[in-house]
């Protein structure tokens, strides 16, 4: 990949001399769906696939950014002075939005750049192509510019940045996988606090594998936004009777108890599954540090079950890949992954299972919905780093 990128570099530029190359990750979690803004715990893990940037300082105030993934919109154009998001910038805004956020804490580029990039992240597959490509920005500029930044706040600007400058209002989830990812471990991080933990993830015998159902989501235009405000009217109307910050302070009998001060069945919906899935996320990490990993595998399918019918973001396609990794001997557990609306499901399967899922599973797929599906066996890799 590292070849590969400096070699179209060298074509769009003349030479690569002083080019460095950047790598950060993309992230499946485990279980912890649509908790992050909520206050609640995750449980990610960062991959070996991700976004792979060569860049280097020009001598002027322009940016130039290519991406091997969209080669027709050929060199995209910018500039230090015009940080703002635009419908022509596309994919840019979102290294764009990075430089902007690290302007506004007083960290100003000096001079422009050149950058090409390539993504091995399936985009619209909800592994967090977006983060990966902000994160790797934020390094980058952290190693060229000599910016003091920790990798945590590389996760912050990361999701400021999407959020102010991309106007998706994300957790923090994904851009901290990337950017605390640690090969061979999940990261169990509260996101009311930050606080944080790495477990080994010791799947004996099984490997996490991540199937791919070829919808494409885009969760800028998706629900996503809706469901946020949803869980946050729910959360003001319970404040009215229960002194709580966010809705992952609830345990399961709190929220039963209180849940008449939420004016709509559909807000009670949300807020449930936003409490119940983080109660979910702290006992599936207890459960794998005792090595019970069907217990494990059960949460991640009642996971799916409240994401499908309490929080609404699956779809048709989605659900018909889960039932059927269901109906696969050796399949522990089956859920959807990432915002929703499309995307992957992430199953853990054993390891003499894995052929057996495949097969199975895409030909139902296929059969059901008239698509294909691809297939990742995926590794746990390391945050960003330079190559």
């Amino acid at each position: 990949m590292k070849a590969e990128v400096l070699k179209k570099f060298e074509e769009l530029h003349g030479d690569a001399q002083g080019v460095n190359v950047y790598f950060a990750p993309g992230r499946v979690n485990l279980i912890g769906e649509h908790t992050d803004y909520n206050g609640g715990h995750v449980f990610p893990c960062a991959l070996t696939i991700g976004t792979y940037v060569a860049a280097r300082k020009r001598t002027d105030r322009k940016l130039t950014f290519y991406s091997m993934n969209f080669e027709r919109l050929g060199i995209v154009e910018g500039s230090l002075d015009d940080l703002t998001p635009s419908k022509e910038a596309d994919w840019t805004n979102y290294p764009k939005g990075v430089m902007w956020a690290f302007a506004g804490r007083d960290m100003k580029m000096d001079c422009g750049l050149d950058i090409v990039l390539y993504g091995n992240i399936p985009n619209g597959s909800g592994l967090s192509s977006s983060a990966s490509l902000e994160v790797v920005t934020g390094y980058l500029l952290k190693d060229l510019y000599g910016f003091d930044v920790t990798n945590v706040d590389l996760a912050k600007i990361g999701q400021y940045s999407e959020n102010n400058f991309n106007g998706m209002n994300c957790g923090i989830m994904d851009q901290f996988a990337s950017a605390m990812g640690k090969k061979d471990n999940a990261i169990f991080l509260d996101t009311a606090d930050l606080s944080y933990e790495y477990a080994p993830l010791v799947l004996q015998g099984a490997k996490i594998v991540v199937t791919n159902s070829n919808v494409k989501h885009s969760l800028v235009n998706s629900a996503y936004n809706e469901r946020r405000s949803e869980c946050e009217k729910a959360l003001e109307e319970l404040q009215t009777v229960v002194d709580i910050k966010g809705l992952g302070d609830l345990t399961e009998e709190q929220f039963e108890t209180h849940k008449g001060a939420i004016q709509s069945e559909v807000r009670v919906r949300r807020a449930k599954h936003a409490v119940y899935e983080n109660q979910r996320t702290i006992r599936a990490v207890d459960a794998l540090k005792k090595n019970n990993l069907e217990l494990f595998g059960e949460l991640m399918n009642a996971s799916h079950v409240s994401l499908r019918d309490d929080y609404e973001v699956s779809c048709e396609e989605i659900d018909v890949l889960v039932e059927e990794a269901w109906k696969v001997d050796g399949v522990i557990g089956s859920r959807i992954t990432g915002g929703g609306f499309g995307g992957c499901t992430v199953s853990i399967v054993r390891d003499e299972a894995i052929a057996a899922f495949q097969a199975k599973v895409g030909a139902a797929y296929e059969e059901r919905v008239g698509k294909k599906a691809d297939f990742y066996v995926v590794e746990i890799g390391d945050g960003p780093s330079r190559l």
